[in-house]
């Protein structure tokens, strides 16, 4: 099999040294690549090398990585790749509603990560941890723009290099199997949020480990931004699943629509798990009020237990002389036997009646 051809070595302004944020990637560009035939081209790409070399073969495409771009920095891919200012925009300051907008030349896919945070029962600030992968899709280039520390796709990369005849299908199809790869890890996060759930029902109901309300709010809030980051999806893949465009062929619209239907039980699962927390919270507060009421019950009838021995012996305890049995040597014994009997009786019947 003949060669493929090398792209040049030059280390463009992109792949500059980032110093002023603690944390960042050193290089703003973590990976980038020009595939022919389904191949990656070796040698250290640049993109504007890059494009030019698929350009000049008419064939193939570049796929460019980035993880958080500054201004100037994704300016520099939108002169490259004629990338339209509002959508660079988008892409440098993130928090982004997830959407689909298409451009004359290319579309701009937003999708929101997510990842699951391991935590104790009753004892977390946060569950569902976002991040945002926003794609720009063209003829031949598909570029990806990472925002999160969860949001990496070089494995994926690595998995799709090893099956060159899916890289031959095109941009379309990276970005077919970043979208696959997101919902699936919504899959993933739900089912350990099903989890969660579950302990949280069962500690509801437990006399032993009652749980926080709080931590019931807690759970429905981060289902709620998980909500947020499902739903709005719905329309951008049905679009990409159902409508004819130039940059999505037919047969990767089959695939979306696989996707589609995963993200179809996401969404029903979501909006499952919000409406039973919301009658967990109910049950919570009504089970607190019980235990309350219960402990209500309790206090009264040792009350009124104790108002015997309170009633006779503050009437015997006045300082009057004429008192029946005052004077009798059985007086006292008789007051005593009387309070006992009083109160066992009382304390047999609130007994049977399930006060005590």
């Amino acid at each position: 099999m003949p060669s493929l051809p090398s792209l040049p070595s030059f280390r463009s302004p992109l792949r500059r040294a980032v110093v002023t944020a603690p944390g960042r990637h050193e290089d703003a560009i973590v990976d980038c690549a020009a595939y022919l035939g389904g191949r990656r081209l070796p040698g250290d790409a640049d993109p504007a090398a890059a494009l030019a070399q698929v350009r000049a073969a008419s064939a193939g495409f570049v796929w460019v990585g980035a993880y958080e771009p500054d201004e100037d920095e994704m300016g520099d891919l939108a002169r490259i790749f004629g990338l339209h200012e509002l959508a660079v925009e988008d892409a440098v300051h993130a928090h982004q509603r997830p959407k689909l907008e298409r451009y004359s030349r290319y579309q701009f896919l937003v999708l929101k990560t997510v990842r699951y945070v391991d935590h104790e029962t009753g004892a977390a600030s946060e569950i569902v941890d976002t991040g945002e992968i926003m794609v720009f899709l063209g003829r031949d280039f598909l570029i990806t723009v990472r925002h999160g520390s969860h949001t990496g796709l070089a494995g994926l990369r690595r998995e799709l290099e090893q099956h060159p005849e899916r890289l031959a299908a095109g941009p379309a199809a990276v970005m077919h199997a970043i979208a696959d790869r997101v919902i699936d890890k919504y899959l993933t996060v739900i089912e350990a949020i099903e989890d969660d759930i579950d302990d949280m029902e069962q500690a509801v109901f437990s006399p032993e480990n009652p749980v926080d309300t709080e931590q019931i709010y807690l759970l429905k809030r981060e289902v709620g931004e998980l909500r947020r980051a499902v739903n709005p999806l719905v329309g951008p893949l049905r679009s990409l699943a159902n409508e004819t465009h130039p940059l999505i062929p037919a047969e990767i619209r089959e695939y979306f629509r696989d996707v589609e239907d995963h993200l179809s039980q996401v969404t029903e699962r979501v909006s499952s798990y919000d409406d039973t927390l919301t009658t967990l919270v109910s049950a919570a507060m009504a089970e607190v009020a019980t235990r309350q009421n219960e402990d209500m019950r309790k206090i009264s009838a040792w009350a009124a237990i104790g108002l015997v021995p309170t009633a006779l012996a503050g009437i015997y305890g006045m300082n009057f002389d004429v008192i029946p049995g005052a004077h009798s040597p059985y007086g006292f014994l008789v007051c005593v036997l009387i309070m006992t009997i009083v109160c066992v009786g009382l304390y047999m019947l609130l007994r049977r009646r399930k006060w005590l």
